[in-house]
């Protein structure tokens, strides 16, 4: 198979020709560094994002509370965790980085918050 990428991990932004196969690149092109080659395989075979979202809270001086994961999630676990960030409510206050979901869907990956929020 072939696919195009543009590489994330500078600022450069290469596009990058891959041809693989399975698990396997066969061929790579258009990587200007090593980091490119490693985004690639990463992206085509274990692709992973952070994901930032809004949790509801109690008390607080907003409705909403900033949260995301501690380390980037495998992707397809974007729409469960999702779903599992729905049922939330904390009470204020919070902290920043407080968990406010430990070890979500059991992926070893923690919900914390990115602000911290008062009491009204």
């Amino acid at each position: 198979m072939h696919k195009q990428l543009i590489c994330i991990n500078c600022p450069k932004g290469c596009i990058i020709d891959v041809n693989y196969d399975n698990n396997k690149i066969i061929d790579i092109q258009g990587n200007s560094c090593p980091q490119g080659a490693k985004y690639v395989e990463s992206e085509l075979f274990h692709p992973t994002r952070m994901l930032t979202s809004t949790v509801r809270i109690n008390n607080g001086i907003h409705n909403m509370l900033s949260v995301q994961t501690d380390k980037p999630i495998p992707k397809e676990m974007i729409f469960p965790i999702m779903k599992e960030l729905k049922k939330v409510k904390v009470d204020a206050p919070i902290h920043i980085n407080d968990i406010i979901i430990e070890n979500v869907l059991n992926t070893g990956v923690n919900i914390i918050a990115t602000r911290s929020m008062e009491i009204k």
